[in-house]
């Protein structure tokens, strides 16, 4: 399938401001301007991707980095390029980038592409009032959990947690992601109770705060909550100060046809699933994150690429600042995306000529100091208390005792 053909493109950036409001504003293609009629314009030619997204509601904006090193004046920028249906856009060279501080075009600016290594809080419902939605409920969360192994690289880490009346940790972010094969299988059975959604993603959101590196939570519910402390409006207020991106996969459809199964009869036939899914929509874009409603496993594998590559992958923009100055007030940023034989915007084709739209996301101005725009990621992934209920101890002395299996795989070094 081919993107959505477009009959022009404007080059744009979404700026992320302090508010936390992303604006658009029009590429002005300020790059070098070449003699007319001297230079005929060149094009990028990217992969087809399929028409549409495969999240549904609306994307959050992508968090761009910015890192400045006074002694050197080096100024480091981390990006997202993307097509209107949220898919990184690849081949954009170097030529293509224009990058402006405070109005002044950079010289001798350098472009990588990035594949980081991610650190995941894994989040999944595992119970709550009714029993036959339980046990549906507890493979459903196995078989997400093992296609997240799948995704997983060796400098990757992980933490997996289960909630239905609370937040319980299982394994901790310094665990070998090689050793969690085993773990998805052990969850237990899920009981009765409550399930307290909100409380559950408040708790798990400041189990990430100051965790070093790319990070985000992926989330696996129904959208249910019955008795949370935390309001939707305050778990709103916390993810978008936060900073971090939630992933959602939606089991609600699963939740569907399981009342196909039982008829309106069944007890959680009566609850408005289609507001829960909204709910899950609304809070994967305000963190910045993505929400997919679950049709099928066989969906899964298409789910965690596009978690990874929206997550994973930023151009790294790299250039010396032409302020000769290492401290002062907020400089601002601007990136075109530029021809850079005419100086107009880039012109970007699928396979199949078709134009396609493209959005830079970057922050619209970063403070020249010693630390990262993004200080919040400044030291490594926290261990939970290992002697608490559900925590990893706990899980291995059950382990033990029960001679099931046992965890002894060595660690990537």
């Amino acid at each position: 399938m081919t993107r959505l053909a477009v009959a022009t493109i404007t080059m744009s950036s979404l700026l992320w401001l302090g508010s936390g409001v992303w604006t658009t504003h029009q590429s002005s293609g300020q790059a070098e301007q070449s003699q007319p009629g001297t230079q005929s314009s060149t094009s990028v030619t990217v992969p087809n991707r399929p028409a549409n997204p495969l999240y549904s509601g609306k994307s959050g904006a992508p968090q761009s980095e910015i890192e400045f090193a006074p002694l050197t004046r080096t100024v480091t920028l981390k990006l997202q390029v993307q097509d209107p249906n949220g898919y990184f856009l690849p081949n954009i060279r170097r030529e293509n980038f224009a990058v402006y501080e405070d109005g002044v075009r950079q010289r001798n600016v350098t472009v990588e592409v990035e594949h980081a290594p991610v650190t995941v809080a894994f989040v999944t419902e595992f119970g709550g009032r009714f029993h036959e939605l339980n046990k549906t409920l507890a493979s459903e969360a196995r078989m997400v959990g093992q296609e997240l192994l799948e995704v997983l690289g060796r400098n990757d880490k992980v933490a997996v947690f289960k909630y239905a009346d609370k937040l319980t940790p299982v394994v901790d972010f310094n665990q070998d992601p090689a050793s969690l094969d085993a773990v998805f299988d052990h969850l237990g059975t899920p009981e009765s109770s409550e399930v307290n959604l909100f409380d559950a993603v408040s708790q798990a959101t400041q189990s990430m705060r100051g965790v070093a590196g790319r990070n985000a939570i992926i989330l696996v519910s129904t959208g249910m909550d019955t008795f949370s402390k935390t309001t939707f409006d305050q778990l709103l207020q916390e993810v978008r100060a936060a900073g971090i991106p939630i992933y959602v996969i939606s089991l609600s459809s699963m939740v569907s046809r399981e009342v196909g199964v039982m008829g309106p009869a069944a007890p959680f036939a009566r609850i408005d699933w289609t507001a829960a899914e909204k709910r899950l929509e609304m809070l994967a874009q305000t963190s910045g994150g993505r929400a997919y409603s679950l049709q099928s496993e066989v969906e899964l594998p298409a789910v965690f690429d596009d978690i990874m590559e929206n997550l994973r992958i930023r151009y790294v923009i790299t250039y010396t600042s032409s302020n000769p100055s290492a401290e002062g007030p907020p400089r601002s940023i601007r990136v075109d995306l530029v021809d850079p034989k005419t100086g107009q915007p880039l012109k970007i084709r699928d396979a199949a000529g078709k134009v396609v739209a493209a959005h830079v996301f970057v922050q619209q101005t970063y403070v020249p100091k010693m630390s990262s725009t993004k200080s919040r990621r400044a030291s490594p992934a926290p261990s939970f208390d290992l002697h608490m209920p559900g925590s990893l101890e706990s899980v291995r002395s059950k382990i033990r005792r029960k001679n099931e299996y046992r965890i002894n795989v060595p660690r990537y070094g």
